[in-house]
């Protein structure tokens, strides 16, 4: 099976009927915070405070479990379980590059435009559980692990879809709980409020597939597929290892490792078709 033909074929299909939804759940989230005066900072933070400690006392219980399901949310993790696709599957890295910039861009501005303070900033740090550093900037809304969790599953999800009805059903749900499931880590470690995660999550979903349809539309990434560009993921993939190799002395968590194994077998197999090229 050309697993490159069946994602093109997947995006292919993909119709822009699809954002409607999305932006429909963050419509009801604002329509949400305005009904219960929530669409200031006070207002936004109190209104979650019991949710928050709720889901920070059950989930921080497992701070291990937690802090490997966090770093989902970093974009070197990412890229990096994903490399292996550059040589069997570009087209989903072309979707990935897009969909990465377009994350980040939305992240950034709105992090800033709406300047919502951490919990630690407005809660006493010792009510709750903090695994890791105490994180008091006002940066917390959205979460922006949240939003590069949900971009990169939504590439993956729409990459591989399945054709019969039952198995999309399915496969959608499935990988839309694992993905929630993740991004909650950021209540479970104390760094951000429930709603920062659930909006996170969909403008990451958002951004996946803003990132499939430009890189579709508009073949700015096309060079992904020369193979004599492949020295630039060479060299991309070994500076992701030597940062994977720091953090897995200074944290040791078992997803580093993983990560880390992915990566060398990527490099094997970009450098051996390279050198056969």
């Amino acid at each position: 099976m050309d697993i490159n033909a069946t994602i093109i074929d997947n995006y292919a299909r993909l119709r822009k009927s699809l954002f409607f939804m999305p932006l429909f759940l963050l419509i009801i989230i604002i329509v949400f915070l305005y009904f219960n005066d929530a669409l200031n900072v006070y207002g936004y933070t109190t209104i979650q405070k019991r949710s928050f400690f709720a889901i920070n006392a059950y989930l921080g219980q497992y701070p291990i479990l937690e802090s490997n399901f966090t770093q989902f949310g970093d974009c070197l993790i990412g890229l990096s379980l994903l490399s292996v696709f550059v040589v069997y599957g570009p087209k989903l890295w072309e979707a990935l590059l897009s969909a990465s910039f377009i994350s980040a861009f939305f992240s950034i501005l709105l992090k800033v435009i709406f300047a919502v303070p951490r919990p630690a900033a407005v809660f006493n740090p010792t009510s709750f559980l903090i695994t890791g550093k105490i994180l008091l900037g006002h940066n917390s809304l959205p979460s922006g692990h949240s939003i590069t969790i949900f971009t990169t599953l939504t590439v993956i999800m729409y990459a591989f879809m399945p054709q019969r009805v039952y198995y999309k059903i399915v496969w959608f749900l499935g990988l839309t709980w694992i993905g929630f499931m993740l991004a909650l880590s950021r209540v479970a470690l104390g760094a951000h409020y429930p709603l920062d995660v659930v909006s996170g999550c969909i403008i990451g979903y958002l951004s996946g597939l803003l990132g499939i349809f430009f890189s579709r539309e508009l073949k700015i990434w096309n060079w992904v597929y020369n193979k004599r560009y492949y020295p630039i993921f060479i060299l991309l993939f070994l500076v992701f290892s030597i940062v994977l190799l720091n953090r897995i002395i200074n944290d040791n968590l078992i997803i580093f490792y993983f990560t880390f194994i992915c990566l060398i077998i990527a490099l094997y197999k970009i450098i051996t078709v390279y050198a056969k090229k």
